[in-house]
């Protein structure tokens, strides 16, 4: 019987007409079927064919070795099919995350500094920068005439070089890096770049992805053609002589290995000289020349001597002359003033190793053997971390305890005196902002000059670009990134000057903000602690974090840690942290052994044999983020880069309890397999740093520490995304066997996935391809840690 809706309505009480058409509703009503949970994606399963190795009496077996045979067309295949398993596998454990990835690369793409000019560098009668033009992909390096304008700001003013008053074209375009993309295969990747001291030529090598190696060109500035020669292969290294009118340039063999040293004359249809080769498989090779373009110096170096020639940059063909020699690979920078060489190095004095750098100098020339003295005595507790030298001013850059400063003194300093106090030479020093982490100097091309460039950099402030005037200790902040008002500074020229503590002129106006920095301390804190390692070593530990934020035994944390090499951990501010750190998020750096910033020894503490320094140093700092509150236990992730993520993964198989996921960058994970049969090309640091397989006790540590041969079996590991590419020397087949290995022998937990993803070449550097893989990365994060 059909019901009539209208007689419902008119005849019936309001109580009434709700029954009436809530039994009509239910009298019709299904329930939904109960739809089951989707499924956890699983993890592939790529095929094992276990290959036997054996070595100092010990064997192994590696089902995964078949991922590294690149020139097995089979194995190549397989490898192709497995890699789109895993893309794919990535792909639909983040599925749900798109939404989240999406807002957060959003959030760093806002982020990026928009400088559509690089700070400008003055060089004589020139001021040279790099732009991007609109719709271009690749900069145009520049230059003008500063004499046509010495009101410079930026390229925007006059736009595009323009000068609207005069009418006249006042920039000139030296190179299209666009156009050098397309000689190049797409890609347009430069390493090394020098103009000549004349101002007529630029030498520069190029990536040629297909051969992998650097390609070195001449462009005369003046026509803009390509010089007929030089145009060599594998090159590493040049410097200019003849003021301009020679080339000399390194080439490295087929193992990447510098060996050999020529001379181009440019214009001259001669072949090039060759000058130096050597034929110790052993030995490295490198040139530079020094900042008055007097001298080319030569460095030959080996895990047992460090040797430094000088040419004679006016006859480079006049051959080398030996200056300096030492037991041991020693860092060795040679520079000429005024008749006296100084040496700034770190090798052994009177037979006994040193922790850091030192001066010396020596007249230039001598009669009898050459003899060097030390030039400064220091404070208790300073050390010397770099030196820059101009016409008239040496720069230092000083550590004292954890705290960095520059320093200028006048130049010539004075002779016959013996060691110098730094304190009776007056030094002045410059106005630095607080919780400086790292002070790099350059690039400073202008040797007569007394203005230098350093960038400074700390946690919680975007890197300075600084101009001082060591005359009078002046100063301007060139280029720095605005967060807190969404623009960057570009200044040059005209911006104000002055001490830390005043004002900064309407040229640098920052909204009313004294402060000429642009620091974030208003917003984010840092801390720095003493952690005590195993052996009771303190390991310095930084931590970065919101203070709106910060609550006790509630914040998530991501420990950096790398720990090789003697590099500085790099504690930077990077802008991508943001999005972590605003939500709630602990960012810490532990400084462990093996890296650098705290002498050699601290280095070689860490290194080889003693490579579970390192190791044991990152589980102590993770455990006293937790025993301290400072990020809640189960909060816990780790982040590695290169042989950083050989330190984070070693740490996660001794103790995969005190992390709940990782990050691992192009990692580092099978020594064993790697340093005994490399596939690509090793140099003698590698070894050095991480053991020599064909000795016993390296060996045998190695096999200790390899994050491959050391997965814990039937436990619950972190998640973790390791990201990989083709492009890198610990290549991605690396990443793939231990991620494979990890899933077998581990307790499979879908909420603690082990992931692999590929990233972008290294000629295929795009900011905005960053942002995608960093908010990818940030979104794995929050996913399997939360906030």
């Amino acid at each position: 019987m059909r019901i009539s809706w209208s007689f419902l309505v008119y005849h019936r009480r309001p109580h009434q007409i709700s029954a009436a058409v809530n039994l009509l509703r239910y009298a019709h009503y299904k329930p939904p079927r109960q739809q089951p949970a989707p499924k956890a994606p699983k993890p592939p399963k790529p095929p094992q064919k276990p290959q036997s190795f054996t070595l100092h009496d010990a064997t192994w077996e590696d089902p995964y070795s078949w991922m590294s045979n690149l020139n097995d067309k089979v194995a190549m295949r397989h490898m192709d099919v497995y890699m789109e398993q895993e893309e794919k596998y990535t792909e639909a454990v983040m599925s749900d995350t798109e939404k989240l990835q999406s807002k957060l690369m959003s959030e760093m793409a806002s982020r990026l500094s928009y400088d559509l000019s690089t700070p400008p560098v003055r060089w004589g009668p020139w001021v040279y920068y790099r732009r991007v033009e609109e719709g271009k992909q690749y900069p145009v390096l520049c230059r003008r005439l500063v004499s046509l304008n010495k009101e410079f700001i930026s390229h925007k003013s006059p736009s595009a070089g323009f000068d609207f008053t005069s009418g006249k074209r006042i920039e000139q375009k030296l190179i299209d890096y666009n156009q050098e993309a397309e000689r190049f295969g797409g890609y347009a990747y430069e390493e090394l770049s020098e103009v000549s001291p004349n101002h007529q030529f630029f030498a520069y090598t190029m990536y040629d992805k297909d051969n992998d190696y650097f390609k070195l060109s001449v462009r005369n500035l003046n026509s803009g053609s390509l010089c007929s020669k030089p145009q060599a292969e594998r090159v590493s290294n040049i410097a200019w002589a003849m003021e301009g009118k020679a080339l000399l340039y390194v080439v490295t063999d087929q193992n990447k290995r510098p060996f050999r040293i020529y001379c181009s004359m440019i214009g001259s249809v001669e072949d090039d000289v060759l000058l130096l080769e050597e034929p110790n498989d052993n030995v490295y090779v490198n040139l530079r020349h020094t900042k008055d373009f007097q001298f080319v110096t030569v460095n030959t170096f080996s895990t047992t001597s460090s040797k430094v020639f000088l040419i004679d940059a006016a006859n480079p063909l006049s051959g080398l002359t030996l200056i300096w020699e030492c037991e041991g690979q020693a860092h060795c920078i040679v520079e000429h003033h005024r008749g006296i060489l100084y040496l700034f190095t770190d090798a052994s004095k009177d037979g006994q190793s040193v922790d850091h750098h030192y001066l010396l100098r020596s007249p230039l020339s001598t009669s009898g053997p050459r003899i060097w003295e030390n030039v400064f005595v220091l404070e208790e507790d300073s050390v010397v971390e770099d030196v820059d030298f101009s016409d008239k001013y040496l720069a230092l850059i000083i550590r004292e305890g954890k705290n960095f400063r520059i320093c200028s003194v006048t130049l010539p300093l004075p002779v016959g005196k013996g060691e110098l106090n730094l304190k009776e030479l007056n030094p002045q020093f410059l106005p630095l902002p607080q919780s400086v982490t790292q002070i790099s100097p350059g690039p400073n091309y202008d040797f007569c000059s007394t203005t230098m460039r350093f960038t400074i950099s700390s946690p919680v402030m975007p890197d300075a670009v600084v101009d001082y005037d060591l005359s009078n200790g002046t100063w301007n902040i060139i280029q720095q990134q605005n967060l807190l008002h969404e623009r960057t500074r570009i200044l040059y020229g005209t911006a104000s000057s002055g001490r830390i503590n005043q004002k900064l002129s309407s040229l640098i106006d920052v909204e009313s903000d004294n402060n000429p920095w642009n620091e974030l301390s208003e917003f984010y804190g840092w801390e720095h602690y003493d952690v005590p390692s195993h052996d009771g070593v303190m390991v310095p530990l930084t931590i970065v974090y919101s203070h709106s934020h910060r609550k006790e035994n509630s914040n998530p944390g991501l420990l950096h840690g790398h720990g090789a090499y003697g590099e500085l951990l790099d504690k930077r501010w990077r802008s991508e942290l943001k999005s972590l750190l605003d939500r709630g998020w602990v960012i810490a750096y532990a400084d462990v052994r093996g890296g650098g910033g705290r002498g050699k020894k601290w280095h070689h503490d860490g290194r080889s044999a003693k490579k579970q320094n390192a190791i044991e140093d990152y589980i102590a700092s993770a455990r006293f983020l937790m025993d301290k509150g400072i990020v809640k236990e189960d909060k816990l992730a780790g982040w590695g880069y290169s042989a950083g993520g050989l330190l984070v993964a070693s740490a996660i198989n001794q103790r995969p309890d005190l992390f709940r996921a990782a990050i691992l960058k192009v990692p580092f994970l099978d020594p064993t397999n790697t340093l005994l049969y490399p596939i690509l090309p090793l140099i003698a640091a590698d070894y050095e740093e991480f053991g020599y397989p064909g000795d016993v006790d390296d060996f045998n540590a190695i096999r200790r520490y390899s994050p491959y041969d050391n997965i814990p079996k039937d436990t619950v590991f972190p998640a973790v995304l390791v990201t990989s590419s083709f492009s890198t020397r610990f290549g991605v087949w690396e990443a793939a066997k231990w991620a494979a290995r990890v899933r077998e022998r581990t307790i499979y937990d879908p909420e603690c996935p082990v992931l692999l993803n590929l990233t972008t070449d290294i000629v295929e550097e795009n900011r905005y391809l960053h942002c995608k893989e960093s908010a990818l990365e940030t979104a794995f994060l929050l996913k399997v840690v939360g906030s």
